[in-house]
């Protein structure tokens, strides 16, 4: 009588420490992959037509949520958005007064960002051309697809640029842990 008692003690011990596993492995995960500037982001998805998630995990991938972040190339913001970038889109989206410097202000970032990348899937139909147009121009992204002759004239058997193709799946996996970690 005494053993299945031991047994039940001891699963009922260890499920009580799975459970708690998964709750700090959870926030664990929730603190590599927040939801920071939560209220701009849902704003600029949905006037956009983005999935939250998916600017989450570019804004995690471009700078780790960092609003001053200064990249190599010398782009911006939440978003990484390089001035030319941000000229060309205020052209389509016009504001009137900004500079470049409100690319570090997180609502243009985010607002300007979320532009671009719903323009960039409307042009290319697809999640991993959108996110290579958004990491190395859609010029790029445009001449790849003149210069592989894809079948159905949208696909890229493989991206060309290592560190673009990198970038996408980066980006994608961010965006499938965003979409599993704060499923509704």
């Amino acid at each position: 009588m005494k053993r299945p008692i031991k047994l039940l003690m001891i699963t009922a011990a260890l499920a009580a420490v799975l459970a708690l596993v998964f709750v700090v492995y959870k926030h664990v995960l929730r603190q590599l992959y927040p939801t920071g500037y939560s209220e701009l982001v849902s704003q600029s998805a949905e006037e956009f037509s983005l999935d939250p998630m998916l600017v989450y995990a570019v804004i995690n991938c471009e700078s780790g949520f960092d609003k001053d972040a200064v990249s190599g190339s010398q782009a911006m913001g939440l978003m990484q958005i390089t001035e030319d970038t941000f000229n060309w889109a205020k052209s389509k989206l016009p504001e009137n007064g900004l500079t470049s410097a409100a690319l570090f202000d997180p609502a243009t970032n985010i607002r300007y960002g979320c532009f671009i990348l719903s323009l960039h899937l409307e042009e290319f139909g697809s999640l991993e051309l959108a996110l290579a147009a958004y990491h190395a121009g859609r010029g790029s992204v445009n001449k790849w697809l003149r210069d592989e002759k894809p079948t159905d004239g949208k696909t890229l058997r493989k991206i060309p640029y290592k560190d673009t193709s990198h970038y996408v799946k980066k980006v994608s996996d961010a965006l499938s842990v965003y979409k599993r970690l704060y499923k509704k």
